[in-house]
């Protein structure tokens, strides 16, 4: 297990970007999500690899590209708390959204990564939601996901811990307080 890896997981527009965003603004390691950087990509070449075009090819992207990312940040072996905007077990999580099958290769790269056991993770906030270019789920999709978000990471014996709502300091600080 790899105890200085911190996911900070939610469904979509409850917060983590500006969290991660002010851990990293505070000087620690943060690893954005690969979400919206694929989306951002796929529109730019206008590839299919879109969750409202080609869910299966947009996964594997998603997948392949978190795998990478994990791996790339245990070569540079830095030290110190790192937290990744999404773990690669969320990408499992949307597969089971979207019911697409898992292959015997994801499951397997899955088994070989490893986080700290406490993954924290932000409610829905409706006063904060709101759609974008990139983000296209509505409020009940954006609960639907936090409640699978919850299951998925459950089943992989990760400790989830909820982020109360509230001013972006008092998230850090709870952030801040649970790793120490």
């Amino acid at each position: 297990m790899k105890n200085n890896l911190y996911v900070i997981t939610g469904g979509p527009g409850a917060g983590k970007t500006t969290l991660i965003d002010e851990l990293n603004r505070l000087n620690f390691i943060t690893i954005p999500e690969e979400a919206r950087k694929i989306i951002k990509e796929q529109i730019s070449i206008q590839g299919d690899g879109l969750p409202w075009k080609d869910k299966a090819l947009y996964a594997k992207l998603m997948f392949d590209e978190s795998i990478k990312t994990y791996h790339n940040i245990l070569d540079k072996n830095p030290q110190g708390k790192i937290f990744f905007d999404r773990g690669v077990i969320d990408t499992f999580c949307y597969l089971r959204m979207e019911n697409i099958p898992i292959s015997k290769e994801m499951t397997a790269l899955i088994n070989k990564v490893s986080y700290n056991r406490k993954v924290f993770i932000l409610p829905p906030w409706k006063e904060i939601f709101k759609n974008d270019g990139e983000r296209k789920q509505n409020w009940e999709e954006a609960v639907l996901t936090f409640e699978s978000i919850k299951e998925t990471y459950a089943y992989y014996v990760y400790n989830l811990i909820e982020i109360p709502i509230g001013t972006i300091e008092s998230r850090v600080n709870f952030v801040l307080n649970n790793v120490r």
